[in-house]
């Protein structure tokens, strides 16, 4: 199985460092966000010498909307799957009604790249588990939006508050990308937002391994951490700690 890694992780850090330790601790791809695609040509030419693909990439919903631009960066840099990956605060919606509408907007958001061969997904965070009638505005989103796939964060699941084997069991034939994430026990790594690398924290991995392995789509696995302070140490630990989970 290949193992990706989100460099948004790593955006504190020069990217021209962290593309080789990466490769050499054994990822074969890594998933990029916003702020990397000002020049896509020098993007590609870094990941090539560094023998890496980007086969997701976060891109947000404005530059989602410029399908031209969009579709021209998913050819240079060889994306596979288009990845809506949050949304501001004053775009979440506050209730059913906003869910199923925002739903709507992502189906019609998505079309062009599907017809253009590529996938594409939404990437949860905590607060679309927040439940309206005991129905949360994820599975409302979902309803409404049949053929947007979900890059499912496990760790961000659980601080919504969501039972994450249960949920991914419920989607599984949506979820199509998986960010591997912990979280540090309650109080713990306060300097890192309270997440931790994956096989430090609470998330529990080898019980949720299975499920997604086995009852979703996942093709893309891909390691992540919020805001680490050391990144060789998160890569490295990372890394290992999907391997051991039978990768």
């Amino acid at each position: 199985m290949n193992i990706g890694f989100q460099l948004y992780s790593a955006r504190n850090y020069p990217l021209a460092e962290v593309l080789p330790k990466v490769k050499a601790l054994g990822y074969t791809h890594v998933e990029g966000y916003g702020s990397l695609y000002t020049d896509p040509a020098d993007l590609k030419a870094m990941l090539d010498a560094n023998g890496l693909t980007m086969p997701t990439a976060h891109i947000g919903i404005d530059d989602l909307e410029n399908t031209d631009k969009t579709l021209k960066l998913a050819e240079v840099l060889g994306i596979e799957v288009v990845v809506c990956p949050w949304l501001a605060p004053e775009m979440r919606p506050t209730s059913a009604d906003g869910w199923t509408a925002f739903g709507e907007k992502l189906q019609k958001i998505g079309k062009p790249f599907q017809d253009a061969g590529l996938g594409f997904g939404y990437h949860n965070h905590d607060f679309e588990f927040a439940s309206y009638d005991g129905v949360f505005g994820m599975d409302l989103l979902f309803e409404a939006a049949p053929a947007v796939d979900i890059e499912a964060d496990v760790a961000w699941i659980v601080r919504g508050g969501a039972d994450p084997a249960d949920w991914l069991q419920k989607r599984g034939d949506r979820v199509i990308a998986v960010h591997v994430k912990d979280l540090a026990p309650a109080g713990e790594n306060p300097d890192e937002d309270g997440w931790a690398d994956v096989g430090q924290g609470t998330v529990p991995w080898q019980a949720l391994w299975p499920i997604v392995r086995e009852q979703t789509k996942a093709r893309y696995f891909i390691a992540e951490h919020d805001n680490p302070s050391d990144i060789d140490r998160f890569a490295s630990r990372s890394i290992a700690a999907i391997k051991a989970l039978g990768a």
